[in-house]
């Protein structure tokens, strides 16, 4: 029902004027489908005051309740065409009267933490791009259909949601650095394993998958008490965004998921400096897959000690910065990372090395990340001593992946158990420190086990690294472009 419900809503939004693309749709659904939510929520919550003798107030005042505006119903329980608001007047009660409403909420809201406050911050960020009040008419009527009720209904949903965000980043490239492939970020949270109390940081967040999969594991890690659940809604998971549409997703993605009110703020995580994050700003775990291919502008790169245009190298000298002593981190990073000869690429690793332990990198395959070739490592590490050995583990797969077979659990479940001992194997090795170039600290992969029939590459992998550097000489073209 919830994936029909998607689908015809995508082909209604394909004919509106005001929606060009697979993100408008994906945006505009949720706003909708929040609103939904939050009518069920709310629903929820006065059925629960009522059964322990209190009374609930309502978050939202009556004019502007779903029930009220959106789908007011006849005493058959069928939307009463008399009441109900469509074409221009519908159009125009939410452009200048339900929009402005909820963007108060962020002023009026007690703390940053609650739900009034998301409230009038996701409605700050979003504007109704539904041009036709007919489409809208149509849209509210398909959501209306959908419950969120029940816990089976809830985790569908958000699964499909998932879907839908995964859509999006194959839609395109704008898309795609939305989506980290969730076989992945799952097994980045086993071996980086959190507990609860501990805080949970992504400083490029995007739709929250590392958060999201982290509230996952976290839920069916023990019995959980009332402080655990209290614990977990309000001081586990930390996010920044500097996107707006991707602050959005990601604010629903952990909503919709069953966090109330997530600590996702909407900023430029690199523009803060380095030397003003203090003890009481730090976190226990980081978990991240930051842009790569970007590039900061000048006065972005004085906020850190190490200078580079690059976007994932100023994220890495962020995340080292921001871990607490003892505090563990799985990042997705490019593989070039680790080999690099420019002075920042040599630094950084210097940096990682001397204050980090970086005990585990595991490299991945191209195609990982659906729409791009670009070859990814995954770093672990833990922060307060240095690095003495790194074990590697070298992804080989017997088929290429891509949009129709991608990476699954099953693909890293020989890693995950290696991972574990440090074991050696026809994959994994482990590299001494004392035998690399304290000159270079180079950290290619290197791998002494495997086969000579192997190193011969084959013509297909050849041409999917053309392409994939093909891919990154346009992305920093377009990032130069943009700067200009």
């Amino acid at each position: 029902m919830f994936e029909q419900t998607f689908k015809n809503i995508d082909d209604i939004l394909h004919k509106d004027a005001g929606c060009g693309s697979e993100l408008d749709y994906v945006e505009q659904t949720s706003w909708v489908l929040f609103l939904k939510y939050l009518d069920d929520l709310e629903k929820d919550k006065a059925t629960a005051a009522e059964l322990s003798g209190k009374t609930y107030f309502n978050i939202i005042a009556s004019e502007f309740q779903w029930p009220v505006w959106a789908t007011p119903k006849d005493k058959d329980g069928k939307l009463d065409h008399h009441k109900a608001l469509t074409g221009d007047d519908l159009k125009d009660f939410v452009d200048l009267k339900l929009f402005p409403y909820l963007k108060k909420f962020k002023t009026n809201a007690e703390s940053a933490d609650t739900i009034e406050y998301k409230i009038g911050e996701i409605f700050s960020e979003l504007k109704n791009r539904i041009q036709s009040g007919y489409n809208l008419r149509e849209v509210i009527n398909r959501i209306d259909e959908l419950r969120f009720r029940t816990h089976a209904e809830k985790h569908e949903m958000s699964h499909l949601y998932e879907d839908k965000i995964k859509n999006m980043g194959n839609a395109g490239r704008n898309g795609g650095e939305y989506y980290t492939p969730r076989p992945l970020i799952k097994t980045i949270v086993k071996v980086v394993a959190p507990e609860i109390g501990q805080k949970i940081y992504d400083g490029a967040v995007g739709s929250a998958g590392f958060l999201v999969e982290a509230f996952e594991y976290l839920k069916h890690s023990k019995k959980l008490t009332t402080t655990d659940v209290a614990t977990l809604q309000k001081k586990t998971f930390y996010g920044k965004e500097k996107k707006s549409l991707a602050y959005i997703i990601g604010t629903m993605n952990m909503i919709l998921h069953g966090v109330e009110a997530p600590n996702i703020v909407h900023t430029n995580t690199l523009a803060e400096n380095l030397a003003d994050i203090q003890e009481k700003d730090r976190y226990d775990i980081v978990l991240a897959n930051p842009p790569f291919g970007g590039k900061e502008r000048a006065e972005v790169q004085q906020n850190f000690p190490i200078k580079t245009g690059e976007t994932a190298s100023l994220f890495l000298q962020h995340f080292i910065k921001i871990m607490k002593a003892g505090g563990k981190a799985g990042v997705v990073i490019k593989n070039t990372f680790l080999s690099n000869a420019d002075n920042a690429s040599v630094s950084l690793r210097k940096l990682l090395l001397e204050n980090c332990n970086l005990h585990t990198v595991l490299e991945l395959p191209s195609g990982t990340f659906t729409g791009a070739s670009v070859k990814t490592v995954v770093l672990f590490f833990e922060k307060g001593s240095s690095t003495k050995k790194v074990w590697f583990y070298q992804l080989n797969l017997d088929r290429n992946l891509g949009k129709t077979n991608s990476l699954n659990e099953n693909d890293l479940s020989e890693f995950i158990e290696l991972q574990k001992s440090k074991g050696e194997s026809e994959n994994s090795w482990t590299v001494d420190l004392k035998e690399i170039d304290k000159t270079t600290f180079d950290l290619s992969p290197k791998n002494p086990n495997k086969r000579a029939e192997d190193e011969l590459r084959k013509p297909k992998v050849i041409l999917e690294e053309m392409k994939a550097l093909d891919e990154e000489s346009a992305e920093i073209l377009n990032s130069i472009l943009e700067l200009i």
